[in-house]
């Protein structure tokens, strides 16, 4: 019996971002000193309180109640969000504090990903808790 194919998702590709290696995709060869989730979308006017959502996974190419995501706070640091739309509260570590980003976090946002204004909501709706981690890892000792 054959195994079911995982689900791909289309990929939000920054296609201005620069690589470092001929034909890999910027995110994958990122210049030196890029920020992590360099060569993905950036949505700059999907912002809250000085946070601005990107994405990796392109839900508005194709839909999806599933995807990846990161958050750029006002220093420009990031997290990384892996997100469901789901009425059931979820925020939890997937992977631990790095130097260059305050961790990854299984979210579930309540709003469809089916445009930037409830992109935007959805940001707004897990906010608190991020800003919450964005200061612990910020003065972490």
């Amino acid at each position: 019996m054959d195994k079911p194919k995982p689900k791909t998702r289309p990929l939000a590709l920054d296609h201005q971002a620069m690589t470092v290696k001929f034909a890999k995709p910027a995110f994958a060869a990122r210049p030196e000193g890029a920020p992590v989730y360099y060569g993905f979308q950036v949505l700059s006017d999907v912002m809250a309180q000085g946070f601005v959502l990107g994405k990796i996974t392109d839900f508005e190419s194709a839909p999806t109640d599933a995807g990846d995501a990161f958050v750029i706070a006002p220093d420009n640091s990031r997290c990384g969000l892996v997100w469901h739309v789901s009425d059931e509260p979820c925020f939890t570590p997937v992977m631990p504090h790095e130097n260059e980003r305050w961790r990854v976090w299984a979210v579930n946002f309540p709003f469809p990903m089916t445009s930037r204004e409830n992109a935007r909501r959805n940001l707004e709706h897990v906010l608190p808790r991020l800003q919450e981690e964005w200061i612990r890892w910020r003065t972490r000792g």
